[in-house]
């Protein structure tokens, strides 16, 4: 009987460890189907066991993650964290693809769901898998489509770059790739610090330390970013940086598949190239930028350039000396440096050539792709703005064209491989010797002007000499206000503001000193936040941030400007704040915010029914027509666009930023500037090819924005299957066809009034027409929305593209956006 009951033991036992043998099995393959769990100690592994995804728990942490590892290693190497700041507390959680082929984390216990990949939602999908490759990345298809994932975690980075993945921004849809550190070694939570590419001006890989900016890799030069010197190709791996009109990213892939190499950022901020080394099993580092102190952003300020090699390791370039002695003696040097001589804008200034450089942040900077380098400097020569410029693409001859505007930024000095730049000097700054070497920095500089012009400069240099000391002997005469810039653009003279002086102290207070929580945004002047005063009235404070491309004029403009108006559809100022080097300007607060946070928000959208929309176009339209026509300054705003709309509590619409506008006289029609100042895509083709604007260009950017509000996409980056029109080309096609109720954003459904919309995208179609003599006044926009008579049949747009999407040429713009308008923008301020 005894052995009877020890066979039978031995065959329960048995057959446990054959069903526990299957379930290790059945997880142990690299695919998850429809509705099947991962639950608690069960992997599944990719197919050559580079790779295995389950449940872990980091260090000393008591939480639960789905991540994954690197399997067959001496330790566990996560590389990729699904729940990162949702964790489970206990072991009862799972991993499950729904029918509809989503991931879903679940806590089995509470029976609520801890996260989810919910963006790959698609009811279309009839038979989902998801599967671990041996690259890392675990996907999510339909049916055999394994080309062509539905959701893929390399979208989703954590803190790792693997090989094949990819960071950057999609123009398309707005979506950014980012790789963000760990909370701690315990805690895979976003952290401080994140990695990715910033796409305002020349895009480039920037390093953050919650806003601020810790290191800047640089724009791509052609062969590698300008910040790593040492980045070269090797026989472990190369690298691919990818910038056209649909994305811009950086990647790596491996040479030699059989070495392991992950690119980390760790929770201190570091960003490091680890490689596996197999005999003693650890991850050794290969290389890593942040190596020293000239590493870090802007250390010594604005065109300051940092040596590590010299003492101090802050030197200002050749013709530049240091804002403040006192502190730069101290080796205090983030103040940076100043012109010795300031620029005219004169005949005779030229660039001086420094090379071996890290070339300046781009932030504020505009580029071509196709320009030649001596294209580039008659570009940067003929706009005063200018600062500097280089060749785009340093690979082979040279290609395209980068320029700067405003202070230079965050430039070291290399003892090889740098970059070269060339910068805008007066005459008495050139160096005329060729190939002379600059006394400052070790920086060669070449000739920019003929040694026959030498006699010219020195007379030129005389007269700017003399005009300066004029100028100077006027100032403290009190000839001039230490609060306005000469501007040869400047039409509203010195004219005394009746406008309240708010103290630092009272805004600190209200902002509770500028809190990062109360920030509501950021444009091209600086931030804005919310404040609270004293008597809790809640204001809006928009502060001139150190790096803005704007500055004294444009505070000027603006308090000018919209002191002295008055209208329910304009943002209202409340007053203004200039302590020091702070220029600071208060408005009424807008709890709505900007219209294209509704607007072009995918959620928010739906909140913006057709009637609300209706009213906040005419509610524009109203205020146009006011600055137009019945204020007593006449104003061209020359910036309309969607984010300069703020809507407040009852969503009505308030014109707002006016640091860009300019004033007419009764009888003006037009202005000619050479200083084009807009945002792509609002911009009228009179203005922005040849510095032409009127009321009449301001007409063209609001049809831009009716376009914008009635269909929900931007004319800037507007993607169609079938052709490669803009939103505007779009537009004028489906009128053409009888179509336009397509143009509706979907998320109106039904509830939209056809015959208005048709009328409206008509009166859009006038605004935008090409040529200015042809567009409506805002007197007959308003008509023409309030009635219902016939309308005029509107003409060939402006900026309309119309290309076959083969036929696309490579884009010359910030973003890659082409046209074959053949107007090219003179120069651009980004906003």
């Amino acid at each position: 009987m005894a052995e009877r009951r020890v066979t039978k033991t031995k065959l329960i036992f048995g057959f446990q460890v054959i069903l526990y043998a299957s379930i290790i099995c059945t997880y142990a393959a690299d695919t998850l189907s429809a509705n099947q769990t991962i639950k608690y100690n069960e992997t599944i592994v990719s197919p050559q066991e580079t790779f295995e995804l389950g449940f872990f728990s980091p260090g000393n942490s008591k939480n639960h993650y789905v991540g994954i590892w690197y399997k067959k290693r001496s330790y566990r190497t996560v590389v990729w964290v699904a729940n990162r700041n949702t964790p489970l507390t206990h072991t009862s959680g799972e991993l499950t693809l729904t029918l509809r082929g989503v991931l879903i984390i679940r806590d089995a216990t509470m029976g609520n769901i801890t996260w989810s990949s919910a963006n790959s939602s698609n009811t279309s999908v009839t038979n989902p898998t998801a599967q671990l490759l041996d690259t890392g990345n675990f996907i999510v298809y339909d049916g055999l489509n394994q080309e062509n994932p539905i959701w893929q975690s390399f979208d989703f980075l954590s803190d790792t770059l693997l090989p094949g993945m990819k960071y950057g921004v999609d123009f398309v849809t707005g979506f950014e790739r980012r790789y963000t550190s760990w909370k701690s070694d315990d805690d895979p939570a976003f952290g401080e610090f994140s990695y990715g590419i910033d796409i305002r001006g020349y895009p480039q890989a920037i390093l953050m330390d919650g806003p601020n900016v810790k290191f800047r890799g640089g724009p791509w030069n052609g062969l590698r970013y300008t910040g790593y010197p040492n980045l070269r190709p090797n026989p472990i791996y190369n690298y691919t940086f990818v910038l056209n009109k649909r994305e811009t990213y950086f990647r790596y892939d491996l040479i030699n598949t059989s070495v392991l190499m992950r690119v980390v950022l760790f929770p201190n901020g570091t960003i490091q190239r680890l490689l596996w080394a197999d005999d003693n099993q650890v991850w050794k580092i290969y290389l890593g930028p942040l190596g020293d102190q000239c590493d870090l952003y802007a250390v010594c300020g604005p065109f300051g350039s940092c040596n590590i090699e010299t003492s101090p390791v802050c030197e200002c370039l050749k013709g530049f000396e240091p804002k403040s002695p006192e502190q730069w003696r101290a080796a205090e040097s983030s103040q940076g440096c100043k012109r010795t001589i300031p620029l005219d804008c004169g005949p005779g200034e030229g660039f001086n050539q420094y090379s071996n450089l890290k070339l300046p942040d781009t932030r504020s900077s505009w580029y071509n792709q196709t320009m030649t380098l001596g294209e580039c400097e008659k570009k940067c020569k003929s706009d005063c703005s200018c600062t500097a410029y280089t060749n785009l693409n340093i690979s082979g001859a040279g290609s395209g064209c980068l320029l700067w505007f405003g202070d230079l930024m965050d430039i070291r000095t290399y003892s090889k491989n740098g970059d070269t730049l060339y910068i805008r000097m007066p005459p008495s700054e050139l160096d005329l010797i060729a190939n002379g070497t600059s006394s400052s920095v070790g920086i060669r500089v070449r000739v920019m002007v003929p040694i026959a012009s030498v006699v010219l400069v020195i007379l030129v240099s005389i007269y700017l000499l003399f005009y300066r000391f004029k100028r100077k002997k006027q100032h403290q005469q009190g000839t001039h206000t230490n609060m306005i810039e000469h501007d040869p653009e400047n039409r509203n003279g010195d004219e005394d503001l009746e406008l309240p002086l708010f103290s630092m102290f009272t805004l600190l207070k209200a902002t509770n000193n500028f809190s990062m929580y109360n920030k509501l945004g950021e444009g091209g002047f600086g931030p804005v936040y919310k404040g609270v005063l004293e008597d809790g009235h809640e204001i809006a404070v928009k502060r001139l941030a150190k790096t803005s491309t704007q500055g004294l004029y444009e505070f000027k403009n603006e308090v000018i400007s919209i002191s002295k108006l008055q209208h329910r559809n304009l943002v209202k100022l409340l007053g203004c704040c200039i302590d020091g080097s702070e220029k600071i300007l208060i408005y009424e607060y807008m709890p709505n915010k900007g219209l294209d946070s509704f607007i072009f928000d995918k959620s928010q959208s739906k909140l913006l029914e057709w009637p609300t929309r209706y009213q906040i176009i005419n509610g524009i339209a109203r205020g146009l027509l006011y600055l137009h026509q019945d204020s007593r300054l006449r104003i061209v705003h020359r910036d309309l666009k969607v984010s300069n709309i703020l809507l407040d509590m009852d969503m009505n619409p308030k014109i707002s930023d006016f640091g860009t506008a300019r004033t007419f006289g009764e009888k003006q029609l037009e202005a000619n500037t050479n200083r084009v100042v807009g945002t792509y895509g609002y911009m009228a083709p009179e203005y922005a090819g040849d510095g032409i604007f009127s009321t009449k260009s301001d007409v063209y950017s609001f049809g831009v924005v009716v376009l914008e509000i009635v269909s929900g996409e931007k004319n800037r980056g507007f993607i169609h299957k079938k052709h490669c029109n803009n939103l505007i080309g779009h537009t004028w096609g489906l009128h053409n066809e009888g179509k336009s109720l397509q143009l509706v954003d979907k998320c109106l459904g039904d509830s939209i009034n056809a015959s208005q919309v048709i009328r409206l995208i008509h009166v859009g179609l006038l605004c935008v027409q090409r040529h200015p003599e042809d567009r409506p006044t805002m007197t007959s926009v308003i008509l023409m929305l309030g009635s219902e008579g016939p309308l005029p049949s509107p003409k060939e747009p402006g900026f309309y593209i119309g290309e076959n999407m083969q036929d696309t040429p490579q884009s010359s713009s910030s973003y890659g956006i082409s046209s074959n308008n053949g107007v090219s923008i003179t120069m651009l301020d980004g906003r």
